[in-house]
């Protein structure tokens, strides 16, 4: 759930940007006064997906779990942080979204900065105070620091190039592991997605042209990094039974990749529908050959990983 979350509010970048953009006026330093109408309804579509999206999150993924007093818990070990990369991710979405979303209203670059960048630190906050209050969770700072560095990739990017040069993205597939763990790693698609860090993989794409400066390669054209780890029956040690049923042992090792990517904000294209299409898949690692070394000492390639 807290990955689907900050996916979700891609559709907000998608659906209303291209309505926002015929609003668009040159930035002046009252901006933002200017602006004010589409900055309310901004803040109120956002609120009310959030408010939404925090009731959706108490209903499911805390729905079997006590409240308890508040309390801290220190999982910086846990999943090998992939977990921690997870909430990287989620608040560089947000961070990004919003930032995109003020840009394209007609807000000047600091307001934009200022309200929409750090959006992503601002909407993961509360999620780790309701951590904080229910069993078998707690308010970790390993999460704030990591909500904070999905933030900082987007400002700190606009503040050193004045434009999104790197991109954060996520790809998934589910494991051998999730079918060999009678349920605990999930029962269903989605909720495999979730709790199946196995089949997570994060990754920091940068255009060629940017590292080689040849005005022959194509802007789109991206070499990517990715980390994500395997072998995970359990946050910090495996479990050996669930439900009364034995799962098989496994070693939790890590993968560091590399492969190729799109940066889809490079592909220009006169159709609306493909453009929201291609914004939609902002954060979304294509599946292209990959190079694997990991924990274990060992090289492996694919053909097609994701």
């Amino acid at each position: 759930m807290k990955i689907i979350l900050p996916l979700l509010s891609v559709f907000i970048l998608c659906i209303f940007t291209p309505e926002l953009k015929s609003q668009v006026i040159s930035a002046k330093p009252d901006s933002l006064n200017n602006n004010s109408k589409t900055f309310y309804k901004a803040v109120g579509l956002t609120s009310a997906y959030y408010a939404g999206s925090l009731f959706i999150l108490g209903k499911t993924w805390y729905k079997d779990r006590d409240r308890v007093a508040f309390h801290f818990y220190n999982d910086n070990k846990g999943y090998l942080q992939v977990d921690k990369l997870g909430h990287t991710f989620g608040s560089y979405v947000y961070s990004y979204v919003g930032f995109s979303l003020m840009r394209s209203s007609g807000f000047s670059r600091n307001e934009a900065l200022y309200y929409g960048a750090t959006l992503g630190l601002i909407l993961q906050t509360p999620i780790e105070i309701m951590d904080g209050v229910y069993e078998g969770y707690g308010f970790s700072w390993g999460d704030m620091a990591a909500n904070a560095l999905g933030s900082a990739i987007v400002i700190g990017q606009e503040l050193l190039f004045k434009e999104q040069i790197v991109k954060y993205k996520f790809s998934y597939w589910e494991s051998s592991y999730s079918r060999k763990s009678n349920g605990y790693l999930g029962n269903s698609t989605i909720n495999r997605l979730l709790k199946d860090y196995n089949g997570h993989t994060y990754w920091l794409s940068v255009p060629f042209n940017k590292i080689f400066h040849h005005g022959n390669i194509p802007k789109w054209l991206c070499i990517s990094a990715g980390y994500g780890a395997n072998g995970m029956y359990g946050e910090f040690d495996n479990i050996t039974t669930y439900n009364g049923v034995d799962i098989p042992y496994a070693k939790r090792y890590r993968q560091y990749l590399l492969s190729l990517d799109i940066d889809w904000t490079k592909i220009k294209t006169n159709s609306k529908l493909l453009r929201v299409i291609l914004k939609g898949m902002t954060f979304v690692k294509l599946p292209f050959p990959a190079i694997e070394y990991n924990s274990k000492g060992h090289f492996k390639g694919y053909w097609l990983y994701y």
